[in-house]
């Protein structure tokens, strides 16, 4: 292949595939097609009053917005992620690959399950990949480009995705083949992709 189409640009590495705490892979639509990105959380000791949300990664309106949401639904819900802990930190969500524009509402699920498992300590497990928006009360609402998320994923050797509830009609444009040999799990409240994404 590679005397027909050149040196690859990019390879997959088995470490993405590993469990890691305060980063989540999250599925994404460019010009290209399908795509999985890391979406990485850090929560850091405040050094002020009021907590501050730093977001880096050349990041759009929209998605930043849904950082902000995701970080008010882990404050939200805190006590049930660590009962020893009050969610009083200054957060950075970064996307790497900062020369790349990224946008769109669909990362909101991966940025709460990245700053969720920063704040309980529990690592995301690295077989799962995930897309939906979602409110202020952990709804997760339904995206675009499923079928090419589903490939992507499929691609990077994930074992399952989740998505909206909403999206399950967009799998029949999925081939069989695909879906065959990978999990769909579909959500409707983000309760339930914090328990299918975070370890034990």
């Amino acid at each position: 292949l590679a005397s027909f189409l050149g040196r690859p640009h990019n390879r997959r590495l088995d470490a993405e595939l590993k469990d890691d705490i305060g980063s989540a892979a999250g599925l994404v639509v460019s010009e290209s097609g399908g795509d999985v990105i890391r979406i990485e959380a850090c929560l850091m000791e405040p050094l002020s009053e009021q907590p501050e949300l730093k977001l880096t990664g050349n990041l759009g309106d929209v998605m930043k917005e849904s950082a902000a949401a995701a970080m008010t639904y882990v404050r939200a819900i805190a006590k049930e992620l660590n009962p020893d802990a009050s969610f009083r930190f200054d957060v950075h969500v970064h996307v790497p690959e900062g020369g790349v524009p990224k946008d769109g509402p669909s990362a909101g699920v991966t940025i709460a399950v990245a700053l969720a498992s920063a704040f309980s300590q529990r690592p995301v497990r690295g077989d799962v990949a995930m897309t939906g928006e979602i409110t202020l009360r952990g709804r997760v609402l339904p995206v675009g480009g499923i079928r090419d998320k589903v490939l992507a994923a499929y691609r990077s050797g994930m074992k399952e995705v989740i998505l909206p509830e909403e999206n399950l009609g967009d799998l029949e444009d999925v081939p069989q083949n695909v879906l065959s040999e990978i999990k769909i799990s579909a959500v409707s409240d983000l309760r339930d992709a914090l328990r299918i994404a975070l370890r034990k």
